[in-house]
């Protein structure tokens, strides 16, 4: 495998245009995708509960990219990226994070190691095309796109992961090994730049070629070992801990606080022990502490703000000359479609008839003559002119569509 520079990024391959639907469709998804399972079966019976193995879940597969675009993409500042070098490095399963660079890749032995790049899809637009055939789990729920390439016997090693995750075999072969043993802290090898678990024993295994994918719900240890040189697609999912969803809740109420509001008591009685914190101060500071969590319509549009923010390093970008409504609609009937932007996220809550649309940690309140945009927009991510022709003649519509455009959330191909 050799480095590109960043062209190789702008040189991936694009995804061909979706067939026109109805705005309100689900996208389609192959119907081999979960081996026949209806939706419902696979909810109740696997999503975390037990793995699932289907043989060609997407026969025909292409690849998204090439080893080599895949590399020029882990030498960009902008890109999460790491090598693992299980042998041949400086010390077992050694772990080399991005940006990386052309040294890295001459120095790399013949085998054993593995370049793993995370949120593809919010680069190669094919990969976020991909995700759409998962829209069975709520979009908020999806993490990310990880393309992992590994050179024979490559691996991360016998570990577990604490969310969900869909492994889809892109290119070559790799062997799959399943623990019906649950692992805890001590299990794993001190000192390693991984969480390897020191003693695995598989119950399971299966070769996984082309097309086949494996389902892991969160807690079942796996080892994947490529058998020749092989690409895998990772499909992963969001599961923040308590300790992140309290973490970030309080930063955001923290900044909405008025610095010089503090704790008074304008009632306080003399005590007879004056160490206690007695009866009345508890009660104050309670009240202090009760009005942070602001009601549950205030919890509620924090969690569409936490759960849609995306990372700094990968900002969404306004275009440089903001359009009117007119010339926006111009524009899109010109262009033929407008898409959402691969770097934000997308949810909505409902409220009644009303209902707020959220994307990159924003909120936009929409009437109930508006209420159906944020399922629209949250849900798909191509918006072909022609089907919209009612949609357009919705009061707000073209205004609503027009600013997230300016804000750099949407934008034409």
């Amino acid at each position: 495998m050799t480095a590109r520079s960043s062209a190789s990024r702008r040189a991936a391959p694009a995804a061909a245009p979706d067939a026109p639907r109805p705005p309100r469709a689900r996208s389609p998804r192959p119907a081999s995708l979960l081996g026949g399972l209806r939706i419902d079966a696979f909810l109740r019976r696997h999503w975390q509960k037990k793995p699932l193995l289907v043989r060609r879940a997407m026969p025909g597969l292409r690849p998204l990219l090439t080893a080599e675009e895949l590399a020029g993409l882990a030498c960009e500042e902008d890109v999460s990226s790491r090598l693992v070098i299980e042998k041949g490095g400086t010390r077992p399963w050694q772990v080399i994070h991005g940006p990386l660079s052309a040294s890295d890749f001459r120095r790399l032995p013949r085998s054993h190691w593995t370049l793993l790049v995370t949120d593809v899809d919010k680069i190669v637009r094919a990969a976020g095309d991909l995700l759409e055939h998962f829209d069975f789990i709520p979009g908020w729920r999806v993490d990310d796109l990880m393309v992992s390439y590994a050179a024979d016997r490559g691996s991360v090693g016998p570990h577990v992961d604490s969310y969900d995750v869909f492994l889809l075999q892109a290119g070559g072969r790799r062997r799959w090994k399943l623990s019906d043993r649950r692992h805890g802290a001590e299990d794993f090898v001190p000192g390693l730049d991984l969480r390897i678990l020191g003693d695995f024993h598989a119950s399971q295994e299966w070769l996984l070629e082309p097309g086949d994918m494996l389902y892991l719900p969160p807690g079942v240890a796996h080892y994947g070992i490529a058998e020749g040189s092989c690409m895998t697609y990772s499909v992963g999912f969001r599961a923040p801990s308590q300790r992140d969803l309290v973490s970030a809740y309080a930063d955001y109420v923290a900044t909405t606080l008025d610095p010089e509001t503090r704790y008074v008591d304008p009632d306080l009685r003399l005590q007879s022990a004056s160490g206690e914190i007695g009866a009345g101060a508890r009660r104050r500071f309670r009240r202090m502490v009760r009005a942070l969590a602001r009601g549950e319509a205030g919890v509620d549009d924090w969690l569409g703000r936490y759960l849609t923010e995306s990372g700094p390093w990968r900002p969404a970008q306004p275009p440089r000359r903001p359009l009117t409504p007119a010339r926006f609609s111009a524009r899109w009937a010109r262009r033929g479609t407008l898409l959402r932007s691969d770097r934000c996220r997308f949810a909505h809550i409902r409220q009644g008839r009303a209902c707020t649309l959220y994307t990159d940690g924003h909120a936009f309140a929409l009437p109930g003559s508006l209420a159906f945009a944020g399922a629209l927009l949250s849900g798909r991510r191509r918006f072909p002119y022609e089907e919209f022709a009612r949609a357009r003649q919705r009061p707000g519509f073209l205004q609503l569509l027009c600013e997230l455009h300016n804000k750099g959330y949407l934008h034409f191909p």
